[in-house]
């Protein structure tokens, strides 16, 4: 674990000089952030003209979801989307040979080799809403609940990890698909509302299939104080189950894997 740290910190240092070459570009990275969560805010705005819940939640809290889901995107963006992508064009271009001979674990290395810092600005925009909605609904969250909201997050993370490693590793196989990646931003997004707006078949398949309701849900009912503890210790336990298919598989994909020099 402490030499993988390590090395995430090399990738880290390397990445933030690679990217301080083009500050400039700062601005406007702020400034479409900004625009993003804007309209994202709007949107909601204009479902609230019309009805006084969304999905059973008030205003504030789908405010609240919001932050946590700009947060959660924010860091996937930051170390995820940059990698995800890369692992097809290895694959294709048979470059994926040269990660399976450097001395790191090869999942490890596709997963956080490349960083993306300007999208720190949508982790920070996202707690600063999350921070706004707390003081519109009025309420402080007990230290209690702030424990149960950072292990529901961390739960989250683990857990979009575990399936957008899972989608990609498909590409050992069908790697003529460009992007597997919007799959996965198609069931991401569903996230961004509550998971009570959804009828019929989608709530079924978001709630016991694709465990979206865990990802932002359980983290913004755990902040409010309405948490439940068997709830965020399944949550956990899911992460870690994802996490170990996703392990497992990954293994399985290796051994079906033809090198470009074979």
């Amino acid at each position: 674990m402490k030499r993988h740290w390590r090395i995430f910190c090399e990738f880290f240092r390397t990445c933030l000089v690679e990217e301080l070459e083009y500050r400039s570009e700062f601005l406007g990275n702020f400034l479409s952030s900004l625009f993003g969560i804007g309209m994202a805010i709007l949107t909601i705005q204009v479902f609230f003209y019309q009805t006084d819940n969304l999905g059973g939640w008030k205003y504030e809290d789908v405010l609240l979801l919001l932050g946590i889901f700009n947060t959660l995107q924010g860091l996937i963006d930051f170390a995820l989307r940059p990698n995800m992508s890369r692992l097809l064009q290895h694959i294709r271009m048979g470059t994926f040979d040269y990660v399976l001979t450097k001395p790191v674990d090869s999942m490890f290395y596709v997963s956080f080799r490349h960083l993306v810092f300007w999208r720190l600005i949508d982790v920070l925009l996202g707690i600063g809403l999350i921070i706004y909605a707390l003081i519109q609904k009025h309420y402080m969250p007990t230290i209690m609940d702030a424990v149960m909201f950072f292990i529901s997050i961390g739960s989250s993370l683990v857990l979009i990890y575990a399936l957008w490693m899972m989608l990609m590793t498909t590409s050992f196989w069908v790697i003529r698909i460009d992007d597997l990646s919007f799959v996965f931003n198609s069931f991401f997004e569903t996230t961004r509302f509550p998971i009570g707006m959804y009828r019929g078949w989608l709530r079924i398949v978001l709630t016991y299939i694709l465990p979206a309701a865990f990802i932002t849900s359980t983290p913004a009912l755990s902040l409010l104080g309405k948490w439940n503890g068997m709830t965020t210790i399944l949550s956990v336990v899911l992460a870690g189950l994802f996490l170990w298919i996703s392990r497992r598989f990954w293994r399985y994909a290796l051994r079906s894997y033809t090198s470009a020099s074979s």
